[in-house]
């Protein structure tokens, strides 16, 4: 039987690692990805929750579907915007990517 708290400890290395990407790389790839890890550290957490919880049932489970649901529309679109961008601005660096104008 693993402990509640080492899924809480991966789900917290994996959200500080996603964290960092987000706001230190200029990549706009990497930082999609980034945030795709932070939303893989919620997912862990709320798994975590629903199978240690006070009433363990499939809340947490049911929670993380939309989740992965909502990431994979998230990933979609961003990456679609992405493309525009990149085809317009001819960059994928975010810091060069402030304004929506040619």
């Amino acid at each position: 039987m693993i402990p509640a708290s080492s899924y809480l400890l991966v789900a917290l290395i994996l959200f500080c690692v996603g964290l960092y990407g987000a706001l230190t790389k200029r990549h706009a790839i990497i930082v999609l990805l980034s945030i795709e890890l932070m939303f893989n550290a919620v997912n862990i957490n709320l798994v975590a929750f629903a199978k240690y919880g006070l009433f363990a049932n499939m809340t947490g489970q049911i929670f993380s579907l939309f989740s992965i649901t909502v990431a994979a529309a998230e990933a979609a679109v961003g990456l679609a915007i992405l493309i525009s961008l990149y085809r317009n601005r001819s960059t994928v660096h975010v810091d060069e990517m402030d304004l929506m104008k040619r």
